[in-house]
């Protein structure tokens, strides 16, 4: 068969995870027997930026709206949520929260709207000439005083754990053995797709990590960013990450 080539496109893989998805959490993008890691993380970032009732909060990266939901539940004056696509959108919009399309370096609301500012586990897949864009747009949005957390950024060159294949054949192989009949068939009816439109044969796993960056880089970067550093830790699982808080000086 054809060969293959492979994208590390964050926001087609985004796209394309929005399409097919077959439960919300499929947007959270840790695998969908990971929904208790999910709400534990969120349940820390709640803890970690004190999240109140008077509170104006914007998820940059909201995934399956986890805290989103989570605010709403503390009782927060507002809470918005940025994803990647229109897509991804359109379904955490279902669970009635409100959601957003915007990228982390074009949030596309007003200077100095909120008082928390969460981004979490997202940088890591932005293109590292993008992260002091983004950094600038945590600043810009927040409002002085504003309590700032970026989580999960890896503090080490990551590996790419999807196997790269050459050819059709021997990524149908690898799929029909590692997942099975349905997800070798799934593939197979793209491949079909691509053969009768003439598309590009593009496999988009998404998992590449396009940022990392030791402790005193990224602080270096947020503080050039305008951010104050109130404290950093070890992310806990995987732990070859780190999350950060930050503050807006007032």
């Amino acid at each position: 068969m054809s060969t293959i080539t492979r994208s590390d496109d964050y926001v087609e893989y985004c796209r394309e995870t929005a399409r097919n998805a077959r439960d919300l959490h499929d947007l959270a993008l840790r695998g969908r027997r990971n929904k208790e890691t999910t709400r534990r993380v969120h349940e820390r970032i709640v803890q970690e930026v004190q999240l109140g009732e008077s509170d104006d909060l914007l998820d940059v990266g909201c995934g399956d709206g986890t805290l989103l939901r989570m605010a709403r539940e503390v009782g927060v004056r507002s809470a918005i949520g940025f994803l990647a696509t229109e897509e991804e959108v359109a379904l955490v919009r279902e669970t009635s929260v409100d959601a957003r399309q915007g990228l982390a370096d074009q949030l596309p609301v007003h200077d100095e709207i909120a008082s928390v500012v969460v981004c979490n586990n997202v940088l890591l897949i932005v293109p590292r000439h993008k992260i002091p864009d983004s950094l600038r747009e945590m600043w810009r949005v927040a409002r002085p005083g504003a309590r700032i957390f970026i989580g999960e950024i890896p503090f080490v060159r990551q590996q790419d754990p999807t196997p790269q294949f050459k050819s059709r054949s021997e990524t149908l192989s690898y799929l029909y053995k590692k997942h099975g009949l349905r997800t070798w068939l799934g593939m197979l009816r793209r491949m079909a797709w691509w053969q009768i439109t003439g598309s590009p044969a593009v496999m988009n796993p998404g998992t590449a990590v396009s940022f990392y960056a030791t402790a005193e880089e990224f602080i270096g970067m947020a503080q050039a960013a305008g951010m104050e550093l109130v404290r950093y830790w070890q992310h806990e699982k995987p732990d070859d990450r780190n999350d950060y808080l930050f503050r807006k000086p007032a």
